[in-house]
């Protein structure tokens, strides 16, 4: 689910527009000043697990010099553009502006050419470290700064976000030197509040040592079924902070209480809730929540914690939620992301898909169109952490879509400002 979900050593667990790519079979599924009248601003790793990867040289980790094998796009200028000369986006060409919505994975010891070349052909603005590496801080602090350097050009000099999957127990993408063993979610629920702070933090800061930005972390999902181990993509692999939302809610806050404080950003994950589905939307489809309801659910008044505390981004999951809208997994309802998360719920900061690049549960659309329905949805982030191969067919049906319909246009620039005002708060400025 990263939504690359768990996976100890295996794979575990884990909108509205169109583009016209025919479905493959199965159901259809910062600043104020910075944006304007659009409010403030992976679980997430691949679903392959290589293992032990080999450590890399100096002169392996892939360098800012390094070409591609395809083309950059030419610019395009977005449909009525009216920038002002104030607006961060003044400037920005349609396929900039679309790279910044993108977040595509990136082996964290061995990067794919495929992910080299979604940031320099296709201007990809954030990257995700995905597998399970044994490689020391130092080896991953190289091909953080490999990537960062080839976005000098790529995307305008701006800032990446760099995320990674750094929970604990099974889902933990960095575990070489200089990075703790981190404990499951269950077992850190068993830590005070106080102490569960002061380990999130120290814990970040290893994070933070190797260049990483963003923890797609904490998992606030609410496991409250009969039999938690029966749920697939949490319960089953001991992600959950606990079984009642109090617990939850709290120690949660406080995972994201120590990220904040070593400077890394915190995502809580999967809104509105995976603890309740029976299977994992990373490895099956039709995965369905049917108890999960709109207004007066703990599982949801979880997330609503979060937001009042200061939340700066949160995942939606791609399950169906038919007491919410039955008509498309929650990443591509804009009842969920947009009605609920945004408006009832108030939600100013960033909103990331869980990974759409090889779920299967969002197999029956074409890789180009999820990115435009979660777009149009009103997520902020499209996440292809699984699967770097697509995000150039998500970049082009993304402006070829919005270069027919000045909504979307206008979705992707409110996207765009929200995700540069986070990176300008991380900057402090």
């Amino acid at each position: 689910m990263t939504s690359l979900d768990p996976s100890p050593a295996t794979t575990p667990a884990a909108g509205a527009h169109s583009t016209g790519r025919k479905r493959v079979g199965r159901r259809p599924v910062l600043i104020a000043a910075l944006l304007g009248t659009a409010g403030l601003a992976a679980c997430g790793e691949d679903s392959s697990d290589s293992g032990a990867a080999p450590e890399q040289s100096p002169s392996d980790a892939p360098s800012p010099a390094e070409t591609t094998s395809e083309p950059a796009q030419e610019p395009t200028a977005a449909p009525s553009e009216t920038t002002a000369p104030d607006d961060p986006l003044a400037g920005w060409s349609l396929e900039e502006k679309v790279g910044q919505l993108l977040m595509v994975g990136v082996d964290a010891t061995t990067p794919s050419q495929a992910s080299k070349d979604a940031v320099t052909a296709h201007h990809v603005g954030n990257v995700f470290l995905s597998g399970r590496s044994t490689a020391p801080a130092s080896t991953i602090s190289r091909t953080v700064s490999a990537f960062t350097g080839l976005a000098e050009s790529a995307t305008r000099g701006t800032a990446m976000l760099v995320a990674t999957d750094q929970e604990g127990g099974n889902v933990q993408v960095l575990s070489g030197s200089g990075f703790s063993s981190i404990p499951s979610g269950t077992e850190q629920a068993g830590q005070s509040r106080e102490q569960l702070v002061a380990s999130a933090t120290a814990w970040g800061q290893e994070l933070a040592s190797a260049g990483v930005t963003m923890n797609l972390a904490p998992v606030a999902d609410l496991v409250d079924i009969a039999g938690p181990t029966s749920n697939a993509p949490i319960g089953q692999w001991h992600r959950e902070y606990g079984h009642d939302a109090a617990t939850v809610s709290s120690q949660a806050r406080a995972f994201a209480e120590g990220m904040r404080a070593a400077g890394v950003t915190p995502v809580f994950k999967h809104f509105p809730g995976l603890g309740r589905v029976k299977e994992n939307t990373d490895t099956a489809s039709g995965v369905t929540d049917s108890a999960t309801t709109r207004t007066g659910d703990p599982a949801v008044a979880i997330f609503g914690d979060a937001i009042a505390g200061g939340a700066e981004a949160i995942m939606v999951s791609s399950a169906y939620y038919p007491q919410i809208d039955a008509g498309a997994p929650a990443v591509f309802s804009s009842t969920i992301v947009t009605d609920m998360l945004r408006t009832e719920m108030g939600f100013t900061g960033v909103i990331i898909t869980d990974d759409v690049s090889a779920a299967v549960q969002v197999q029956d659309w074409g890789a180009g169109e999820r990115a435009v329905k979660a777009v149009s949805a009103g997520c902020d982030l499209v996440l292809a952490s699984a699967d770097a191969s697509v995000a150039g067919d998500m970049a082009t049906a993304l402006v070829s879509a919005a270069q027919s319909d000045p909504a979307l246009a206008a979705r992707i620039d409110e996207s765009a400002r929200r995700i540069l005002a986070l990176k300008s708060a991380r900057q402090g400025g």
